[in-house]
């Protein structure tokens, strides 16, 4: 039977003994391309399998006219969104984190605030508006979370955020300026 037949009557019967036949002389082929974008032999294995498993449903509802050249495209971003997968949930090492954060601190030629740098925090502070001034000493000063200094200050959630973030931007061009003599 050709590509075609083999097609029409899966799509017809459902029968995943006749869709087994039209996949099984491309694995290699489709193998070779996930080993290209996912570079993992074990993974690249079950990438084609799990393909397999979802043309069971995919080729009952799709128009497939070259079925060598949709499979190729369809396993390319199968791999594809693997790879978008694996970035959203990189794994981090707390202990290499703990370390550089630590190496960090103790760092020699580390900044020292001085008794007139914590002068101009505060007169910058003043300067910041009423929202931006409270929302920013509870969130740095006291250590209050969003939701805390949400339900202290009656503001909603995102004029909360906000009022930190430009605040916070405030306080940064302020302290600059002063630093500057301007």
């Amino acid at each position: 039977m050709s590509e075609k037949e083999l097609l029409d009557r899966y799509r017809a019967t459902g029968s995943v003994e006749v869709l087994g036949k039209l996949y099984a002389p491309y694995m290699s082929l489709l193998y070779g391309v996930c080993y290209k974008y996912l570079q993992d032999a074990e993974r690249s294995q079950d990438a084609v399998m799990q393909i397999f498993e979802e043309l069971i449903d995919k080729l009952r509802t799709h128009e497939v006219k070259s079925f060598k050249s949709w499979l190729y495209v369809y396993a390319k971003n199968f791999c594809l969104m693997q790879l978008r997968k694996d970035k959203r949930f990189e794994k981090v090492d707390i202990e290499d984190n703990l370390y550089e954060s630590e190496r960090k601190l103790s760092a020699e030629g580390e900044t020292r605030w001085e008794e007139h740098d914590f002068e101009m925090l505060e007169y910058c502070l003043e300067m910041l508006n009423a929202d931006q001034q409270r929302c920013v000493r509870l969130f740095y000063l006291e250590q209050k979370c969003y939701k805390d200094i949400a339900e202290e200050t009656g503001l909603d959630l995102g004029k909360v955020k906000s009022a930190i973030q430009n605040g916070k931007r405030n306080l940064k061009i302020c302290m600059e300026n002063r630093k500057h003599g301007k």
